[in-house]
């Protein structure tokens, strides 16, 4: 059973589709020069001209600025009908998407052959071709497209053709041509000075076909010279199962590429992902390492310092050894450390009289909320315990008084004399 092929339409709808995809997902020197955020919608433009306008085809191609400078960009290249006294004829452009496109419009061109030549002193086409019409001037982003702009083409090229066509005398006329098909195509319409050799309307041009879809399927309006239809006396069978088998041979390579393609960006995404991924964990690691060394250099120093402080204590152990007598167990915390003169030894004493005051008077609070002693005498012993305090305040206060007065006389004396200036 064999399976009918597909239209030549909708493969050609698939291969502009691919051909899109493929050039404006490019990166590096070879990627066109499009800002990414409006690629999408420069392949919808194209996808929606190609679907409306199945003669014009989109391609990529070097254009070259008035400055000398050289640019691949995409273009549109193909004919647009037009409707000249009730008979359609197709007129040659080339559609020209700028580094600035969509925000900007396109630069559009009539390209005529060469038994063709532009109309002088026409109202939307210069002497070399730029077709300047008010849907170009008036093009607003994002609302303007390439469909309402060739459909705008059309009518002002129907209302005035471009573009004139020359006859040329046929050495070998067709026996088998009709001579009265197409009477507006074929008859001449003379200026008033014109000896009826210019005519208005252009015959369809004849392109090569296309690299994404035959020219059986890409919608052009035909010519009006019949064409003998597939399978007539003319072609040789074989020859038609020879291009179709390579037809379909070409269809089932593109769509292998298309699953390989797919399948290896599917795999590229994933690397990408892993390797943002490892990225961001080497990142991380880097960060702890940062923090780790600068931690081991913060705990040097400190071990620094606690070894220092353990040599300190380890000699002032060793020179107050000799001063316990071997006695080591039982040490009495008062003789422990020897006050440097009488106003220290007093302060000593004050001081710890005062805390030992301020205990006793906090074991009496909670015995009296305990309910262990009565609240009488509870207040007489608070009153005794905190008059005797306050002298010990007191003494502790002059004492204080007496070694900065003492501490004062000691720089003094210690300080050089005050050399005396002599008077003017």
């Amino acid at each position: 059973m064999v399976h009918p092929p597909a239209s030549p339409s909708s493969t050609t709808a698939q291969f502009t589709q691919q051909f899109l995809s493929s050039v404006l997902s490019q990166r590096g020197p070879s990627s066109l020069p499009y800002s990414e955020d409006v690629k999408w919608l420069i392949r919808q433009h194209l996808l929606s001209l190609s679907e409306t306008y199945p003669s014009l085809h989109p391609k990529t191609a070097i254009f070259t600025h008035n400055d000398g400078r050289s640019v691949n960009l995409l273009q549109s290249d193909g004919t647009v009908p037009m409707l000249f006294q009730n008979v359609t004829y197709n007129i040659p452009v080339v559609i020209w998407l700028m580094e600035t496109y969509p925000r900007h419009p396109p630069l559009v061109f009539v390209n005529p052959t060469r038994d063709m030549v532009i109309k002088r002193q026409h109202a939307f086409v210069n002497p070399s071709g730029l077709v300047s019409i008010p849907y170009l001037q008036n093009w607003v982003y994002p609302s303007s497209n390439l469909v309402d702009l060739v459909r705008n083409l059309s009518h002002y090229f129907g209302i005035d053709p471009p573009l004139y066509s020359q006859r040329r005398p046929n050495p070998n006329p067709n026996p088998n041509s009709n001579p009265n098909q197409n009477p507006s195509f074929s008859s001449s319409i003379a200026s008033p000075n014109s000896t009826g050799s210019i005519r208005p309307a252009i015959p369809p041009r004849t392109y090569p076909p296309s690299p994404y879809g035959s020219a059986a399927g890409s919608g052009r309006i035909s010519s009006p010279s019949p064409t003998p239809p597939l399978g007539s006396a003319t072609e040789d069978p074989g020859e038609v199962y020879r291009r179709n088998a390579i037809n379909k041979l070409v269809e089932n390579v593109h769509i292998d590429v298309d699953e390989l393609r797919k399948k290896r960006e599917v795999e590229m995404e994933g690397m990408l992902t892993a390797q943002a991924v490892l990225r961001q964990r080497e990142e991380e690691l880097l960060k702890g390492l940062r923090e780790m060394h600068y931690e081991k250099e913060g705990l040097e120093q400190q071990l620094q310092m606690v070894l220092m402080n353990t040599d300190v204590l380890e000699g002032w152990v060793r020179e107050n050894e000799g001063k316990l007598g071997g006695d080591v167990v039982n040490v009495n915390a008062d003789d422990a450390f020897e006050p440097s003169d009488l106003l220290s030894k007093q302060m000593l004493e004050t001081t710890s009289s005062d805390l030992a005051i301020e205990d006793v008077i906090y074991a009496m609070d909670k015995a009296v909320q305990d309910g262990s002693i009565p609240f009488d005498l509870y207040l007489r012993n608070v009153r005794l315990l905190s008059r005797e305090q306050f002298f010990h305040r007191a003494t502790s206060a002059k004492v204080r008084a007496a070694q900065m007065q003492t501490q004062i006389t000691n720089m003094a004396s210690r300080a050089p004399p005050y050399a005396a200036r002599p008077v003017s």
